[in-house]
């Protein structure tokens, strides 16, 4: 098993909570990670029938099978037994003695507020990170701008393989080949989950608007012109990108507020967050294709803005990301908000850092009212050192 970042809190939330709830997206790892964190506990998935229709039928029969903890997996299979845990947790505040694992967002977040409510811990699992993948301590988001740590990558490891592949562990743990797997991935999503969240039945259509949704990574979100490419509806593309956003397959970053006497743009960036699932949706069929596609620059800066993300979401904490663009188009990819002060940084997959490569920064902590001065610039090449103000890290952001 590849030891994720994740288990020290939710170790540490099962010692105050009654209740701990894992979400994430199919296959990230959710079931594996709970049942090594609590080995002693009973386990039951609700996946098999018998066992759904058990804690359907008779909830409180179902419950009263675990008098000690029990890790309950894909419990949105059976909403209203979050109703029966309330009260199992009310009357036992004993912590640690339901562990709830769900891959869909929105059917079980709407179920735990409603039922749950200031007796749960609620966690997200999403992919693998690199660090956890290469076994390495988490990265450190409030370091970006300080000087690299210099550490190298492993000798095989190459950075359009790494991005081609993806981050499932499925992928790694059996060295399986990622389009193949990545294919059967996307239609159980579409054909299981979607259709639960949303009742969608024109799968096609749904298919189309993802893939163009690939398109648009790393891109200003402009729905408008989305749903039109996509032939739907304007409200429909709306419902469909929460969907994809609260399966934790798409992020929106919101532009930065701080406008620092600039009039801003106020479109969010759209980020797949599994640089592999959006190789397989624009049809790269290899690393070698990735290398020299015209959307490589998008899929390594999305690459990089998951790999952000998880350091934040992998340790129980918000993701304070946002992207920061004015009227006549200056703008930092990626801006890091840790409350007392900001983090830009830009990213770039060229392997040479050019001279104009850190321009972006630059002009950004030059703006009249911005008391930020550091910055970070993330690229293709294997290279980590400081220019100026400004850490240059390699794309392992080591």
């Amino acid at each position: 098993m590849i030891a994720r970042h994740l288990a020290s809190r939710i170790r540490q939330m099962s010692e105050k909570m009654p209740v701990v709830t894992l979400t994430g997206p199919r296959q990230s790892g959710k079931t594996t990670l709970v049942r090594a964190c609590f080995p002693n506990h009973d386990y039951v998935s609700l996946e098999r029938p018998d066992e759904r229709a058990a804690a359907l039928s008779d909830p409180l029969g179902f419950l009263g099978r675990f008098r000690e903890g029990v890790i309950i997996d894909e419990v949105q299979r059976a909403p209203d037994l979050l109703s029966y845990i309330q009260v199992a947790v009310d009357e036992d505040h004993r912590p640690g003695r339901f562990v709830l694992t769900g891959s869909q967002n929105l059917l079980l977040g709407q179920a735990v507020s409603q039922s749950l409510a200031g007796r749960t811990s609620l966690l997200t699992l999403l992919p693998l990170s690199l660090s956890e993948l290469w076994g390495r301590p988490p990265l450190a988001p409030e370091r970006l701008d300080e000087a690299p740590d210099a550490l190298a990558a492993p000798k095989e490891a190459d950075p359009w393989r790494t991005v081609f592949s993806g981050f499932y562990p499925r992928i790694h743990d059996q060295g399986l080949e990622p389009t193949a797997w990545l294919a059967d991935y996307f239609h159980t999503y579409v054909e299981r989950d979607l259709r639960d969240v949303l009742r969608v039945m024109d799968v096609d259509a749904f298919e189309r608007f993802v893939r163009l949704c690939a398109t648009r990574t790393a891109t200003e979100l402009n729905l408008s012109s989305l749903a039109s490419d996509a032939g739907v509806t304007q409200p429909t593309a709306r419902q469909w990108i929460t969907a994809l956003r609260l399966g934790s397959l798409v992020m929106l970053l919101q532009p930065h507020h701080a406008s620092f006497r600039k009039r801003l743009r106020k479109r969010p960036k759209l980020h797949f967050l599994d640089s592999g699932l959006a190789c397989y949706l624009l049809g790269i069929g290899s690393s070698e294709v990735l290398a020299r596609h015209p959307l490589r620059g998008a899929v390594f800066e999305s690459y990089v803005v998951a790999e952000i993300a998880k350091a934040f979401v992998h340790a129980g904490r918000e993701a304070p990301l946002y992207h920061w663009r004015d009227a006549t188009g200056h703008e930092v990819d990626l801006v890091v908000d840790l409350g007392d002060r900001l983090i830009p940084v830009e990213i770039k997959s060229g392997v040479t850092v050019t001279s104009d490569a850190v321009l972006g920064l630059v002009r950004w902590t030059s703006l009249l009212g911005n008391p930020n001065r550091t910055g970070a610039l993330v690229h293709g090449g294997a290279a980590g050192y400081r220019r100026g103000t400004f850490a240059v890290r390699p794309w392992h952001l080591g």
